[in-house]
């Protein structure tokens, strides 16, 4: 009967997600009397997982999911959900989790809850308080099913050390054929992913060209955040779409979202409304984003930006 979670790595190693989703399933287990189990695929350290609340972890080391594969990833948690006897499954809000959840939900014939951000108010019955209207109001959302799977919005929760241990079990499910073949993935490798970044720094058509991005990538290596930008500028080529945030792109729920040259169209906004701070540069005071955003400077970026790193490099140096 313990709480079983998903934790999502890349080439071995935890993402910060991962880390956030044991410490959330921690806290459904205290209020419920019970443990975590947590689930990994090809990761190294999964003892690690025991500081964050695990008490044992499933490890699957299997070649064919190398890459990540809904269908097979969905059949793994769900046999281990089985052999675990779990009613409560948590994953995180990721674009992976979103995609396997649902099949995991049909696999368990479990009730799915996206985008939580909340432990839950109340197991029983089991209610948790989840984003709604991309992310303009909040929704208390009671899950009836006997089998409940628990989506957490990143950052919402955060990492709680615990100090404990997890024993260690290998974890060798039964896959099925899911008909895909993944042949080869580029990932950028460089740069702090958007979905693991406390900080973003994002521009837009206000920055004139792509040739004027170099301020942006020095202030996003100052702060140590992850560089995005606008749907337009996705568009006209001056960025990689993997770096547009909004509505239709990535969404972001990071601690501080700087905005610099965005206007604030309503579709970049409910992209970002989970950041926590949200900071915009823009030389326009009637600007939308203004409106939605916590702090703000009318100002030229080309002008404000260079003073900004300035500062903050300043500002490390006199505190390293």
């Amino acid at each position: 009967m313990s709480i079983l979670v998903y934790t999502e790595s890349e080439n071995g190693k935890f993402k910060k997600a991962a880390l956030e989703v044991v410490s959330y399933a921690k806290a459904i287990a205290d209020q419920m009397g019970t443990s975590v189990t947590a689930v990994t695929m090809n990761a190294d350290n999964a003892e690690s997982l025991g500081n964050y609340g695990a008490s044992k972890v499933l490890s699957i080391k299997n070649e064919a999911l190398g890459n990540f594969n809904a269908k097979a990833y969905a059949s793994a948690i769900a046999e281990a959900a089985k052999q675990e006897g779990s009613k409560v499954v948590v994953v995180s809000s990721s674009a992976d989790s979103k995609y396997l959840a649902p099949l995991l939900a049909v696999g368990l014939d479990a009730g799915y809850v996206s985008n939580v951000v909340e432990a839950p108010s109340s197991t029983a019955p089991f209610t948790v308080k989840r984003t709604a209207f991309t992310n303009k109001a909040f929704a208390n959302t009671e899950i009836t099913t006997d089998i409940k799977i628990v989506g957490l919005s990143n950052n919402s929760f955060g990492l709680v050390e615990s100090g404990g241990t997890a024993s260690v079990e290998d974890f060798a499910p039964s896959l099925p054929d899911s008909g895909v073949n993944v042949e080869s993935v580029d990932k950028a490798t460089d740069k702090v992913s958007i979905a693991d970044a406390e900080t973003v720094v994002s521009g837009g058509r206000g920055l004139k060209g792509p040739e004027n991005w170099g301020m942006i990538e020095e202030l996003a290596e100052v702060l140590g955040a992850a560089t995005a930008c606008s749907k337009p500028v996705s568009d006209l080529g001056w960025r990689p779409h993997s770096e547009h945030v909004g509505q239709t792109g990535k969404p972001v729920a990071s601690n501080l979202y700087i905005a610099i040259g965005i206007s604030g169209a309503i579709q970049h906004l409910a992209g970002i409304n989970a950041s926590k701070v949200k900071v915009v540069i823009n030389t326009d005071s009637e600007a939308p984003f203004f409106k939605a955003a916590d702090y703000g400077i009318v100002g030229d970026a080309f002008e404000v930006v260079p003073q900004l790193i300035e500062k903050l490099k300043a500002f490390k140096a006199e505190n390293a």
